[in-house]
């Protein structure tokens, strides 16, 4: 597929998704929001692709949204753009949903400054990894207008309510380092080794890992973060170790450990998924 303001590369199992505006420092436009969406709708039907790292062309992540509207930029019916009220739907929280729902682990690199859509976009994603270059700022509060993309639900479940609240509440822009000490990345490398760190990663879990495995644990985690007690948990891992356990990975697993060599996953994503997933009830836009 080809596509105006991303690139999408496959190798090695490892689908490396490049945004791709470095003029408007990869700043978020309605073509590039409707082209992500069909880039995490391709990879994840994609049994090729393991896994997949977003990052930014240029000196940039995400600038987040694209302000050369000018200060009508948020009015959707200034801007001939509106719907009925009350009826208007968050673009960035469709694209954190979508990412929210994949079936392949998803890796940040952000290689620059993230502020806005820019780092709520990776909230959902499963693992980010900053440059020493890179600015994050929640700066919604700053402009205006509320945090969006779901970020309210992700922030505080990943850093806890209190600095969600100081990055939030401030709006200000603020250092890789201070993002680690504040657990929202997970480590932080200097620009040239910030991709080479993130491929890595992704092909150590395409190259050892069931397919299967991985995104059944994947949705297990995201899921059960709403949970009101552990024993939901013990629920749904028994059913899923019941499954798996019987499955031709599972023999293939143990088998290859016990013969020390690598083991050969055959079931795919696509189509071997267990007759119980999704568990889950499916969630509608409502207004």
């Amino acid at each position: 597929m080809a596509f105006e303001t991303i690139r999408v590369e496959v190798s090695d199992g490892v689908a490396t998704v490049t945004l791709n505006r470095p003029d408007r420092l990869n700043a978020i436009n309605p073509v590039m929001l409707d082209e992500l969406l069909a880039a995490l709708e391709q990879a994840d039907a994609d049994d090729a692709v393991r896994a997949l790292i977003v990052t930014g062309a240029g000196r940039a992540f995400c600038a987040g949204a694209d302000l050369s509207g000018g200060g009508k930029t948020f009015d959707r019916v200034a801007r001939g753009r509106g719907e009925e009220r009350g009826a208007h739907r968050d673009g960035g929280g469709r694209v954190a949903l979508r990412i929210f729902d994949m079936k392949k682990p998803v890796i940040a690199a952000i290689n620059g400054p993230a502020v806005g859509f820019g780092i709520t976009m990776t909230l959902p994603m499963d693992i980010r990894i900053a440059s020493t270059a890179a600015r994050i700022g929640f700066v919604f509060a700053r402009r205006g207008v509320v945090p969006e993309a779901a970020s309210t639900w992700f922030l505080p479940r990943l850093v806890g309510p209190s600095q969600a609240a100081e990055w939030i509440y401030t709006g200000r822009v603020f250092p890789a380092e201070e993002a680690l000490q504040g657990r929202l990345v997970s480590r932080v490398v200097p620009p040239e080794r910030l991709l080479p760190v993130a491929r890595e990663l992704a092909l150590e879990i395409a190259r050892n890992t069931s397919a299967i495995s991985v995104a059944l644990a994947r949705q297990l985690m995201w899921r059960l973060l709403g949970a009101d007690h552990p024993m939901e948990a013990h629920r749904l891992d028994s059913k899923c170790m019941d499954w798996t356990g019987r499955s031709a990975d599972a023999h293939e697993g143990v088998t290859a450990f016990l013969e020390k060599r690598p083991a050969r996953f055959t079931l795919r994503p696509s189509t071997d998924m267990p007759p119980f997933y999704p568990w889950w009830r499916e969630r509608l836009f409502e207004p």
